[in-house]
């Protein structure tokens, strides 16, 4: 067999995922199914939604039966302890005993991180939206597999409030920025999984930054991101028109935006890596 199988967990509950989706979004596990589907085309996703109370959650058994696990962002919150969290922590625990490879963008980061036996907490300095700058590689980061092909600064689109403050053993930090000391990290669990995990989210593209600017537009004016209603507006217009012709020089200048997230191969680098360096290598020991 030559195609990977990867599990994709889709980590908002229904009521989010519909939101979403009326904005103008994609459905989280969806656009992550679409991603790797981009990133190796022919790779067999499947999908599977613990939030969701008749979801049926695999144990480390029936986890082992893939070749990667990508677990996705989400609007929920990991210290508030809800049925959707704790749902997913246990699964988290699995996933990392199963011995698959597990990747984590945002909230993934966050669920991997405690179902490890750290701690994730509100960042004191408030959300980091739009666009994540400056993330910078340390020396670890520089040599690891994860940024191949990656600039040692660079900017990715991101939205979360949290951030991770004491991380599992055996954890190396691999990026950080002037926002959240930990962008990106690694660990292993003995006789286990190894997760790469970022903060932010290669995943998405402006139009999900539009989304977000249009379902969040009173709560981001309210923290000070936008001056009014009408700026959220012509904010989430600007990302959407950028995103849809990414030629339009004016645009990539007024917000900020170059090939780190204009262009897909260079967004895409994260999730492209941990397929080549971790996925594939499973599949062939298989």
């Amino acid at each position: 067999m030559t195609e990977p199988r990867i599990l994709v967990v889709e980590g908002n509950t229904k009521a989010v995922r519909d939101a979403t989706v009326e904005a103008g979004g994609r459905v989280t596990a969806e656009l992550y199914v679409e991603t790797l589907e981009k990133c190796f085309p022919g790779a067999r996703c499947d999908t599977v939604r613990p939030t969701d109370t008749d979801a049926a959650l695999a144990d480390s058994t029936g986890l082992a039966d893939y070749d990667g696990i990508a677990w996705t962002g989400s609007a929920l919150n990991i210290y508030n302890r809800e049925p959707a969290v704790d749902r997913q922590i246990k699964l988290g625990r699995a996933a990392l005993a199963s011995g698959v490879p597990v990747f984590g963008s945002c909230w993934g980061l966050q669920v991997a991180v405690t179902a490890a036996g750290g701690e994730v907490a509100k960042n004191p300095i408030g959300r980091e939206f739009g666009l994540a700058r400056k993330i910078a590689l340390n020396e670890a980061g520089r040599a690891h597999p994860l940024y191949d092909g990656k600039a040692s600064v660079f900017d990715a689109v991101a939205v979360h409030k949290d951030e991770v403050v004491a991380l599992p053993a055996g954890t190396t930090v691999l990026a950080g920025n002037g926002h959240s000391e930990v962008q990106a990290l690694e660990f292993s669990v003995p006789g286990g999984s190894t997760f790469w995990g970022v903060q932010y989210h290669p995943e998405f593209d402006l139009r999900e930054i539009s989304a977000i600017a249009r379902r969040y537009g009173t709560a981001l004016t309210e923290e000070g991101f936008f001056a009014d209603a009408a700026d959220a507006d012509r904010y989430a217009e600007m990302t959407a028109a950028l995103q849809a012709d990414p030629g339009r020089r004016d645009l990539a200048w007024l917000l900020g935006a170059d090939a780190d997230v204009l262009d897909g191969h260079v967004r895409l680098a994260e999730i492209r890596n941990w397929i080549m360096r971790q996925v594939l290598p499973r599949l062939a020991d298989r």
